[in-house]
């Protein structure tokens, strides 16, 4: 059986205070755009930070790899694409595409790895059991 492919959208419009000195969205901006886009997917896909939160965790990113593909100005509108990667392991992981909407370009490629973190700072080695059940409802 084929796993369901989870994947949420946003857009996100460059302002004025996002853009660098000349007139680019400021290489940094993105991985915010990054965390909006994992937001606006737990949000969707019942895996929020709240919710991950209220069950006893954190989950603080491990790793973080951007690759860009072009330049965005301000006035842009930009699709923040973030996509569930489905793993085993006691981790999130999720891949983004980042494209503007005029035109359909692609600006940005990216991945993440959250790992879990216990509110007493212990790292979990095994998936916890929220994550268990949220991966067996959605047949992951």
């Amino acid at each position: 059986m084929d796993t369901p492919k989870f994947t949420n959208t946003i857009k996100k419009k460059i302002s004025f205070y996002e853009v660098d000195a000349i007139h680019m969205l400021w290489h940094g901006n993105y991985v915010k755009y990054l965390e909006d886009g994992r937001e606006a997917f737990g949000e969707e896909f019942g895996l929020s930070y709240m919710s991950i939160f209220n069950n006893g965790y954190f989950a603080p990113i491990v790793d973080l790899h951007l690759k860009y593909k072009k330049t965005a100005s301000m006035g842009d509108v930009l699709l923040v694409e973030t996509t569930y990667v489905p793993t085993k392991s006691a981790k999130l992981m999720f891949d983004y595409t980042i494209t503007r909407e005029s035109d359909g370009a692609t600006i940005l490629k990216a991945s993440s790895t959250q790992l879990f973190v216990t509110k007493d700072g212990r790292f979990e080695v095994t998936v916890p059991n929220f994550l268990r059940e949220w991966r067996e409802a959605n047949n992951i």
